[in-house]
């Protein structure tokens, strides 16, 4: 890399916060201000990031450019970076499929970029030992990366392997983890709609603590960040037939969180909001 900056696409919740460990790690980060939010401003300015111009003035200030972005977005914003003519590292930190990571590679292809895979697992990085960074690719591209977030409240992972692998374990991870919260919410609309939704938040705490079923606060929790998951969900559904196994889990799921796309980052939706919207739905209720 000729430029030492790094650039963040876009700071939304959680790429702030990974933002802010560059910034504690002695980085100068930038970030593109050009047609962004008050909101993401506010987030932006919290972490410490300087804003350029446009994305054309971010990636000529930066070698290591990382992007954090919803799912859905992350092909296009990949063809964004390649149209400034960006040549440095890339890091493609969202939660897609090994496929889509293939596309994002084809389409940096053409400005020189070379592309890292990464794979957030975790919250928002706010405290130690929550929240990793799963990289893999040319290893001496994944080494800046892994070298910028060491000793941060980000744990880098480094994979052995090509650019993928850090997406297939990421997407493997959410898989479970995120689909738990669509089949806990489905299995309480279940009982409330047959009058026994306290009784079977009492069993399931007994019998099943640390759950989401177990865990109504838990489980409204995946109400304001339903809007991001659904698309994840797609990710997974395509990267689990790729492999040769159904993908209805998550199909399933991607109707389920469709279903409460209204609350998005709505910190105060409860989950009778959240099992009422499914009972809702099914019954055909405007």
């Amino acid at each position: 890399m000729d430029h030492a900056d790094v650039g963040i696409v876009h700071p939304g919740s959680m790429g702030a916060q990974v933002a802010a460990q560059a910034v504690a790690a002695g980085a100068r980060v930038w970030w593109s201000a050009e047609g962004r939010s008050g909101a993401t401003r506010e987030r932006a300015a919290r972490a410490g990031l300087e804003a350029a111009e446009n994305m054309a003035e971010l990636t000529a200030r930066c070698g290591l450019v990382l992007s954090v972005c919803p799912p859905a977005a992350a092909l296009d914003v990949a063809r964004e970076i390649a149209a400034t003519g960006f040549d440095g590292v890339y890091v493609d930190a969202n939660a897609v499929s090994p496929r889509r990571m293939e596309q994002i590679a084809e389409t940096l292809a053409g400005s020189g970029a070379t592309l890292v895979d990464g794979g957030i697992t975790g919250p928002p990085p706010r405290s130690t030992g929550t929240t990793r960074l799963y990289l893999s690719g040319d290893a001496p591209s994944v080494e800046p990366v892994r070298a910028l977030f060491a000793g941060t409240l980000l744990t880098p992972v480094v994979l052995d392997g090509p650019v993928g692998r850090a997406s297939a374990l990421k997407l493997a991870f959410a898989a479970y983890n995120k689909i738990s919260y669509a089949l806990a919410a489905e299995a309480s609309a279940l009982a409330a709609d047959h009058g026994v939704l306290d009784d079977f938040r009492d069993l399931t705490a007994q019998a099943l603590p640390g759950t989401p079923l177990a865990a109504p606060d838990g489980l409204a929790g995946a109400g304001p960040k339903a809007w991001r998951w659904e698309p994840e969900m797609r990710e997974i559904a395509e990267t689990w037939r790729d492999s040769g196994l159904p993908g209805t889990f998550a199909d399933a799921a991607a109707r389920t969180f469709a279903r409460w796309e209204e609350h998005k980052d709505a910190p105060t939706v409860t989950s009778d909001r959240l099992i009422a919207d499914l009972l809702d739905e099914r019954h055909g209720a405007a």
